[in-house]
């Protein structure tokens, strides 16, 4: 039986990991890492722990949604100690993270996404097409998150845009607008806008549009329960154990 290791297990969505975790009778929770103290209840043989030696050897993969800070020092240890298979669903990585999570891909399986969802994973899909059809029309990106959601635009919205770029092969950070304000001027033919909007409790939603004089399109995505993230994460964690070192996508677990 895989055991399931979770990192930022004190966040909402690492709570949610332990909770599906634990009726889920296919793994066990192996372990959780925390700091400070851990206000659930877990089963006896389940390892709670500050330290990462002891949290990373009670385990089979790690499921990390936590901040990237601590995504970091993660990578940083297992560079450095011990190879495991990593799920990092962590957003707002920066440049550096990013490389950590190249050079640890090359010793151990890591499966990165900035979405778990099925849902979204097909949307990236249908985004690329699109941008690859409509060509000349205008890229606009939404999203739209709950009002304690700290990285903006969302992880999520510029793997979208992403998608949308390469796939008219232009470079996302040359062309990507979030925030008009102003006398600024007619739009630019390639640039994407991706605007971030925040309230209330919206588990997530994303509108991707293409419009063109006379129509347009628009891909929407809405996660109504938060669960489509923690269990897309549970269904990635199962598949990565048995691949080999490299990065992957939540596009090569679901294979679409």
């Amino acid at each position: 039986m895989i055991k399931i290791g979770v990192f930022g297990s004190s966040g909402k969505m690492g709570s949610l990991v332990i909770d599906d975790t634990l009726i889920d009778k296919t793994i066990s929770l192996g372990s959780v890492h925390v700091f400070g103290e851990l206000n659930k209840k877990l089963p006896s043989t389940t390892i709670i722990t500050e330290n990462l030696k002891e949290f990373i050897d009670s385990c089979d993969v790690v499921i990390d949604f936590s901040i990237p800070k601590a995504t970091g020092n993660l990578l940083e240890y297992v560079i450095e100690n011990k190879n495991i298979p990593l799920v990092i669903a962590t957003t707002g990585l920066s440049n550096h993270h990013q490389n950590l999570i190249a050079t640890a891909s090359k010793k151990m399986p890591i499966l990165y996404a900035t979405n778990m969802s099925l849902g979204v994973a097909l949307l990236n899909k249908l985004v690329d097409m699109s941008s690859r059809i409509l060509k000349n029309y205008d890229c606009e990106i939404i999203e739209y998150h709950h009002r304690h959601k700290i990285d903006s635009p969302s992880g999520t919205a510029l793997t979208l845009a992403k998608s949308a770029s390469d796939a008219r092969d232009l470079k996302l950070d040359n062309i990507r607008v979030s925030g008009r304000d102003g006398n600024i001027g007619s739009r630019t033919k390639d640039e994407i806008g991706v605007m971030a909007l925040r309230g209330g409790d919206i588990a997530g939603r994303h509108t991707v549009g293409f419009y063109g004089d006379g129509e347009f399109v628009e891909l929407n995505h809405t996660a109504t329960s938060k669960n489509t993230f923690s269990k897309g994460s549970i269904r990635a964690a199962k598949w990565l154990v048995n691949q080999e070192n490299g990065l992957y996508s939540i596009n090569d677990c679901l294979e679409i």
